[in-house]
């Protein structure tokens, strides 16, 4: 059975769905009337809502997480929303009769309405919570550095609406706990403390080495209503920030993975193929005028073809506008382009200056073999050669390759004639893995197109 809470949330959603059209309507159109048809559209985007946001968690607890993450769970599900019902559209040969511009309006308006309705809920409960209200109070376990780290982390944070109120030391042997918060030794009056300020959380905050006392206030809080979190102090095993998935039933901690779990790889992957698909018909005619002038430039084809490497180290062939001379190279040798490149013709240097040759790449994200954004693919004898070379260059293939990346917006580009020019790149890519989120691909998309296109490497 719904909480009332998620059924109002439902409720607004849909509300707003209707808002977004009317909105479109009156933008679009002179006369409020509209074709019996588009009432069908609306019916179809509120079904496919209703269906759809629950499995990206738009309705789930965000207390305590991301409000940026929420913003793109909610555009991307939005985005596949309106997606299903074009695709219903067009099986039943209606497309033609909505009005494309007012589609355009009506999912920037409604996406905008469910955005900003979320952040303003969210707002005004992280005040509440500020104030004292709506709060849920914490007692943590643990010891050392880690243990003090994640009740600074929480009081750092009072809109998430957590509060420390106690803390149990379980190794006074080694250290006091550096903390402001009343603190045990004494683990039976710990427990009264819990159970007497009807404390809702207790987190423990131990090393793996604690199994004993992981399982003894398990047990201890099996049978009450008292929420018991685990958050292990893996910083001396895992690559990543470390995440908690289900593998053949059971749960499993990543140590050395993917720090993107499945679901996020299927919710960047639909949007890798939207925005790819819709740049593709934005961009034709740019594309064509392209292909003209490479062809007019010098002899040989448009575009240019080589293998690299995807996901899990899987080949694929890149596409990109040829911006060099038609040349042959040594088997196993690729010769990396430098400044006043003599093979590269004029055209192929403002491709180049402009990153305009990478423009095809986006029928590589169509078929799946690249994403928008990752870690820049580079040439295979180039990855057999850094791989040996930097530490941590085999992760790159954890997510597929990118357009743009975040090594790109941060200077990154062009040649790598120095071991530390590859270096901070891969230390770029590492950071991107392990602090992904929907939120910053949209601002490494957003810095690329506000200065990512011109760069003093790009040559």
């Amino acid at each position: 059975m719904l909480k009332i809470e998620g059924l109002l949330a439902r409720l607004l959603d849909v509300a707003l769905v209707f808002a977004g059209a009317a909105i479109a309507s009156h933008i679009r159109f002179d006369e409020m009337a509209q074709r019996t048809f588009y009432d069908v559209f609306l019916a179809l985007s509120v079904a496919f809502t209703l269906a759809l946001f629950p499995a990206f968690g738009i309705y789930e607890s965000w207390r305590g997480r991301s409000k940026f993450g929420l913003a793109g769970h909610l555009a991307l599900a939005w985005l596949l929303v309106q997606l299903c019902g074009i695709m219903v559209l067009f099986s039943l040969h209606h497309a033609a009769t909505v009005s494309r511009l007012w589609f355009v309006y009506w999912t920037a308006a409604t996406g905008a309405l469910l955005i900003l309705s979320r952040l303003l809920t969210h707002g005004v409960l992280g005040q509440m919570r500020s104030a004292g209200m709506n709060l849920h109070k914490v007692a943590v376990v643990g010891c050392g550095a880690h243990c003090s780290a994640v009740i600074r982390r929480s009081a750092a944070a009072p809109a998430s609406g957590f509060r420390v109120v106690a803390a149990f030391n379980v190794a006074p042997a080694v250290g006091s706990l550096n903390v402001k918060v009343p603190t045990f030794e004494d683990r039976a009056a710990f427990h009264r403390y819990i159970r007497s300020q009807d404390i809702h959380e207790v987190w423990l905050a131990l090393p793996l080495s604690e199994e004993r006392t992981i399982l003894e206030f398990v047990a201890e809080f099996r049978e009450e209503l008292v929420n018991v979190r685990f958050m292990p102090d893996l910083r001396s095993l895992a690559l990543f920030d470390s995440g908690t998935i289900s593998l053949i039933g059971m749960p499993a901690i990543n140590l050395v993975a993917s720090p993107l779990s499945d679901s996020a790889l299927r919710q960047k992957d639909v949007f890798d193929r939207l925005f790819a698909a819709a740049a593709l018909v934005g961009l034709s005619p740019l594309l064509l005028a392209i292909a003209i002038a490479v062809k007019l430039s010098s002899p040989g084809p448009v575009l240019f073809k080589q293998k690299r490497k995807s996901t899990d180290g899987r080949i694929f062939t890149i596409y990109k506008f040829r911006s060099m001379r038609a040349h042959v190279e040594a088997t196993g040798v690729v010769t990396q382009a430098t400044r006043d490149d003599p093979r590269i013709t004029r055209v192929g240097a403002f491709l180049r200056r402009t990153s305009l040759d990478e423009l095809p790449q986006f029928f590589n994200v169509l078929r799946g073999d690249m994403s928008v954004v990752g870690p820049r693919p580079h040439a295979i004898e180039h990855d057999d050669q850094y791989q040996k070379l930097v530490s941590g260059y085999i992760h790159r293939y954890r997510v597929k390759p990118g357009i743009t990346g975040w090594a790109q917006v941060n200077g990154f580009r062009g040649e790598t004639d120095r071991i530390e020019k590859m270096e901070g790149r891969i230390a770029c890519d590492l950071y991107y893995l392990g602090n992904w989120s929907f939120a910053l691909d949209m601002r490494i998309i957003a810095a690329t197109v506000a200065k990512g296109l011109i760069h003093r490497n790009a040559y």
